[in-house]
């Protein structure tokens, strides 16, 4: 028994397929200042502040999984950014680093990286994924519908000096940028970035034909295949993302290719998605959810009320998502856009 000084220690987090959830993705807003065609409608309806996580319990929260287990945080939105005093949430988790934390993460659209890029270093993120679908200005500015394709060049710039690893985060787009992705390629691995392909991800209504932006990346490798030499890294990337790896002989960097449609890659899923309204999704493509915000801000004891929540969560975890892109006109496979779940 332990004595008074001492509790013990809560079970980490497994669901029911023995997978064990070492990996937080936490959406900190739905807010975005761009607006791209796979991910979201030309005009959204954001949420009411009110129905937002403050930054105090989004800290709760994040402590919460890192008490069962999770050691991985990425923090995400939208673009998470944009969230007035971001950077105090950054600063509070940087300090779990080394107690219970391993690493603290981003994904970004680098809109606001210049202004942010040294103090999150400062609090300790060490690396970001910067999301960025093309090197034409033109093109970007078509893609996100508003972006300043100079200023996302600069965000990258400084977080690179800053001294971020860096990773390119690419969705593959049939009509706008497939034909371009050697070129980025190239780019990116001249800089010492890697790079990632995403295919389109059918959810939320953005008032595109996904069936017309959808490529499958079997696609695109095959014609890097006919450029380069791709050697497979390890099956899975090492962090236990859905990445799979190869190495470029003629570059000497690496990309990666995240296929949800083509390439089911659930057997090893070891994370799970909280939005900025503390709704905790334990799969992408999946509807069911738990709230979290009610165990925060209903109970006397919400320790053990968040405890109790990410339990059930953890049960009705999937053992897979569907996803499925196969005629014009078809509908997305959720309502709920990315940008609320948080990428």
């Amino acid at each position: 028994m332990p004595d008074g000084h001492t509790a013990l220690k809560p079970a980490p987090l497994t669901d029911r397929f023995g997978r064990e959830i070492s990996y937080l993705r936490l959406s900190v807003t739905d807010r975005c200042d761009l607006r791209c065609t796979y991910c979201m409608a030309e005009h959204m309806t954001f949420l009411p502040k009110k129905d937002l996580l403050s930054l105090e319990e989004l800290q709760t929260v994040a402590d919460a999984f890192i008490r069962r287990g999770v050691r991985k945080i990425r923090i995400t939105g939208g673009e998470p950014l944009v969230r007035k005093d971001i950077m105090g949430l950054f600063e509070g988790l940087g300090d779990r680093l080394g107690s219970g934390l391993d690493e603290l993460t981003l994904t970004t659209n680098a809109t606001q990286l210049e202004t942010h890029a040294e103090a999150l270093v400062k609090a300790g993120v060490k690396r970001v994924n910067i999301s960025l679908d093309t090197l034409d200005p033109d093109m970007f500015r078509e893609i996100t519908r508003r972006g300043d394709y100079e200023k996302v060049m600069r965000g990258i710039e400084a977080g690179a000096a800053a001294g971020l690893k860096i990773k390119i985060n690419t969705v593959a787009l049939r009509h706008q940028n497939a034909g371009d992705i050697p070129r980025m390629v190239e780019w990116a691995h001249t800089r010492g970035y890697d790079m990632t392909l995403i295919e389109v991800m059918p959810l939320g209504i953005t008032g595109e034909d996904r069936y017309d932006q959808y490529i499958p990346l079997f696609d695109i490798r095959d014609e890097l295949e006919r450029r380069w030499t791709l050697t497979p890294e390890d099956a899975r990337d090492a962090n236990g993302g859905p990445s799979r790896y190869v190495r470029i002989a003629e570059t000497g960097g690496r990309l990666g290719f995240i296929t949800p449609l083509t390439n089911n890659f659930c057997a090893g899923c070891n994370r799970v998605r909280v939005t900025c309204t503390g709704r905790i999704y334990m799969c992408l493509g999946q509807d069911d959810h738990v709230d979290l915000r009610a165990a925060l801000r209903e109970s006397s004891d919400p320790q053990a009320a968040l405890d109790e929540a990410l339990d059930r969560a953890l049960i009705a975890k999937p053992e897979r998502h569907d996803f499925e892109i196969n005629q014009r006109g078809q509908g997305p496979a959720l309502d709920r856009h990315m940008s609320v779940t948080g990428g």
